[in-house]
């Protein structure tokens, strides 16, 4: 009985030996195997460059105010650099990465993760990191000046913990997250990284933007404008006609790089769009952490919002209209909102007062692109152009802090108005522009057509206004007020650059 027993010891043993030696092996295995993709996908570990693909790709302007933020060691926050899909993230990440290198940073010292990777799998934040540094032969226990890059982090649960506690751990070292799934990031970083994240968010293209990535800039000149009694920088076209071709293209495709640089994605904008964006956002985004279990509902109620892009609704309209009870409707356009998709614009009246009970409101597309896609391009002269333009310069407007954004609604009998646009001083509550968006010419031969515009005017005392048009670029003196008309490809472009200038200031 005593030898049966010690050789079942001795089996036990010999069994826990080999199990634990294939529990090593298969460790060591996977390790390698990581250290492996890692060094794929770090190819500037040993090259000094970035692939060929990204340095051929014309950098998108944001990339001037996204890449200070990065290279900056000495502020100890992690960047979250969020925003639609398909906008652009990842390639400005590549970008940066070259600009560092160009800046005189030791090449193995950036090191690029996408979380997403399946064989990344189970692994944290930390331990990514510290697999890195031993592939890089980094002894230090404490390394410093290092720019790690974090790409896809929602694929990660509970990802804002991890990152947060390696910002606190490793202060010498700059962390930097980028994610498509802009609900669950955006909410998350808010809730979790007070004091340790600063958000950036990269938008669809701006007009502006379109033109620089195109290679179109000889399109554009600069011009000095009156506006007010003073000089003001804007800018004209060399020739309209073709600038109004690009702008009917960056409606219709304009918002997606991918889709700018490539006609044959065009050809499928509707599939491409669909399948890579909108469905992504509304089924794998996380919507279910705004209390959303029907996305199929969340996603009925967008292509309706979409067809009206530009259009004034009430809950009470779109609780009749969609059969979605107002509660679940207000989640729904919160999601919406924090998806990137949408934008809720409020309104004021004819003496540019806000209304205490807000019972009406405009919803706009963040991209003129997503409801073209949806359903079909625009040519110049469909009937829906007007409110797509209106989308169009709204989502160059969007962009900014644009709290002081309204327009104007007042309903007195024969006196109804409307002015599309409205810009509120934040200090005073009094109006400091309007803008009139028009797709037509006629309004400067017959400015009694503009009978909303010119009575908002005179009621809060603004001596001037802008009216857009197709190709009308002048200024029409009236009887007390004055009217800058300005086509509105040029006028999309003058805001989406100072949009850029303005958000550069802040940052």
């Amino acid at each position: 009985m005593q030898i049966c027993k010690n050789r079942v010891i001795f089996a036990i043993r010999k069994n826990l030996f080999l199990h634990c030696s294939m529990e090593t092996i298969n460790r060591e295995y996977m390790i390698e195997q990581v250290i492996k993709r890692m060094q794929f996908d770090n190819p500037w570990w040993t090259t000094h460059i970035i692939p060929q693909d990204f340095c051929e790709m014309k950098h998108r302007l944001y990339l001037d105010l996204f890449f200070p933020m990065v290279h900056d060691l000495s502020i100890r926050r992690g960047i979250i650099l969020m925003g639609p899909r398909r906008v652009g993230k990842t390639v400005m990440i590549f970008h940066c990465i070259d600009r560092l290198i160009e800046q005189g940073v030791n090449p193995q010292h950036i090191i690029y993760l996408s979380i997403d990777t399946p064989i990344y799998n189970h692994l944290s934040l930390e331990e990514l990191f510290q697999t890195a540094c031993s592939a890089l032969k980094e002894a230090d226990a404490n390394p410093t000046g290092y720019y790690v890059f974090y790409d896809e982090i929602q694929y990660l649960k509970n990802w804002e913990l991890h990152l947060k506690s390696l910002i606190d751990s490793y202060r010498g070292v700059k962390f930097i997250a980028s994610g498509s799934a802009a609900a669950a990031l955006k909410m998350k970083s808010t809730e979790s990284g007070a004091g340790r994240f600063t958000d950036f968010t990269l938008p669809p293209l701006t007009f502006n933007e379109y033109i620089h990535l195109l290679g179109l800039d000889h399109l554009i000149v600069p011009k000095d404008i009156i506006w007010n009694g003073q000089v003001v920088n804007a800018f004209d076209t060399m020739n309209i006609e073709a600038l109004n071709r690009h702008f009917l293209d960056y409606i219709n495709f304009g918002g997606y790089p991918e889709l700018v640089l490539s006609r044959k994605l065009q050809e499928g904008a509707g599939i491409y769009i669909k399948n890579d964006i909108v469905d992504k956002v509304m089924l794998k985004d996380l919507p279910s952490l705004y209390g959303i279990q029907d996305v199929q509902e969340l996603n009925r109620l967008f292509v309706h919002i979409a067809f009206r892009s530009g259009g004034e609704f009430s809950y009470e309209d779109l609780s009749k209209e969609s059969g979605i009870k107002k509660p679940m409707l207000k989640k729904y356009m919160e999601y919406l909102q924090s998806a990137f998709l949408i934008k809720v614009i409020h309104k004021v009246d004819e003496n540019a007062r806000r209304l205490q009970r807000v019972t009406n409101f405009k919803i706009y597309l963040t991209n003129p692109a997503l409801r073209c896609a949806l359903y079909s391009p625009l040519i110049e002269t469909d009937k829906m152009m007007g409110m797509m333009v209106e989308t169009a310069i709204y989502a160059q407007w969007i962009q900014r802090d644009n709290s002081e954004i309204y327009y104007a609604n007042w309903k007195k009998g024969r006196d109804d108005g409307e002015v599309d646009m409205v810009g509120l001083d934040l200090a005073t509550q009094k109006p400091r522009w309007a803008v009139e968006i028009k797709w037509s010419d006629r309004y400067f031969d017959q400015p009694g057509g503009l009978k909303s515009l010119l009575a908002f005017m005179e009621a809060n005392h603004l001596p001037s206004a802008i009216v857009t048009s197709i190709s009308t670029y002048a200024y029409r003196q009236m009887d007390t007020v004055g009217l800058q008309f300005i086509p509105a490809a040029l006028y999309a472009y003058i805001v989406g650059d100072n949009t850029l200038k303005q958000r550069a200031r802040l940052f």
